[in-house]
C-alpha cells in the first residue's frame, strides 16, 4: 500500500512539474538576416566566408508566454550584432562581438528587464557584450503559406530594418544551392528567404549598412 502511495505521489509530481512547465513556455515569431548567402552554393560560399557574414539582425515577437515569471506577450527585441569574423562558421571563432538590443517602447521597465535577458539567453555570446540599448517602436508581421512561413516584415523605429521574400527557382544560381548555416539561434521551425531589405541605421556598432537581394534570411517561429 505503502508503494502504491509514493508511485502516486511520484506520478502527480511529474505531471505537476509538466504543467509547470508548460505554463512558462514562451513562444512566437523569429526574423534574422546576416550579410552572406545563407543558402547558397560553394560557388558563392567560398567566397564570402572569412570576409563577410560577421553583420546579423535578429528580432522576435512573443506571441505567448512569460521570462522568469514576466509576463511578455506582444513584445518585441531585436538584437544587432557585428562579430570579429563570419558568424556560424564552425572553423573560426567570431567573437568577441558587438551587439546593440533595441527593447519594445511598448515594454514596462520590468518587461524590458526581460526581454533583455530573454534575448541575452537566446543569443548567447552574440549578446555578451552590449555596447547601447534602444527603445523603439517594434513590430514584426509574418505571412503564411499554410503552416509555413512565406514572408516577413520587422520594424524597429528608424534604427533596423528587415523585409524577406520567400525564394524561388530564379535565386539558385549555382544550380546545386543548399543551406549551409543555421540559425544563430535556438528555434522551433525556420525557412531560408532572401533579404529584400537588411538595414541597420543606429550608432554603437561602427558600422551601418543597407543591403538587398541576399539569400541571407531565416523567418519562422521559436518555442524555449
Amino acid at each position: 500500500m505503502k508503494k502504491l502511495s509514493l508511485l502516486v505521489t511520484v506520478l502527480l509530481a511529474v505531471v505537476l512539474a509538466a504543467s509547470t512547465a508548460r505554463a512558462q513556455q514562451i513562444s512566437g515569431e523569429y526574423v534574422e538576416t546576416r550579410n552572406l548567402d545563407v543558402y547558397t552554393g560553394q560557388c558563392f560560399a567560398n567566397s564570402e566566408i572569412g570576409l563577410t557574414g560577421e553583420q546579423a539582425i535578429v528580432a522576435w515577437r512573443i506571441a505567448k508566454g512569460e521570462w522568469k515569471g514576466v509576463k511578455l506577450a506582444g513584445l518585441h527585441v531585436v538584437g544587432v550584432t557585428k562579430a570579429a569574423d563570419t558568424l556560424g562558421n564552425q572553423f573560426t571563432n567570431p567573437f568577441p562581438a558587438k551587439s546593440v538590443l533595441i527593447l519594445d517602447e511598448k515594454a514596462n521597465a520590468e518587461q524590458r528587464a526581460a526581454l533583455q535577458d530573454f534575448a541575452q539567453t537566446m543569443g548567447g555570446k552574440m549578446f555578451d557584450h552590449i555596447v547601447r540599448t534602444e527603445i523603439a517602436p517594434i513590430s514584426l508581421t509574418m505571412e503564411y503559406h499554410g503552416e509555413h512561413p512565406a514572408a516577413a516584415r520587422v520594424q524597429a523605429g528608424k534604427l533596423a530594418a528587415i523585409s524577406t521574400r520567400p525564394i524561388n527557382s530564379f535565386d539558385k544560381v549555382c544550380g546545386h544551392e543548399e543551406l549551409l548555416y543555421k540559425p544563430l539561434t535556438p528555434t522551433a521551425h525556420t525557412m531560408p528567404a532572401v533579404a529584400e531589405l537588411d538595414q541597420f541605421g543606429g550608432t554603437g556598432l561602427d558600422v551601418t549598412w543597407s543591403l538587398s537581394g541576399k539569400r541571407s534570411a531565416f523567418i519562422g517561429n521559436f518555442v524555449r
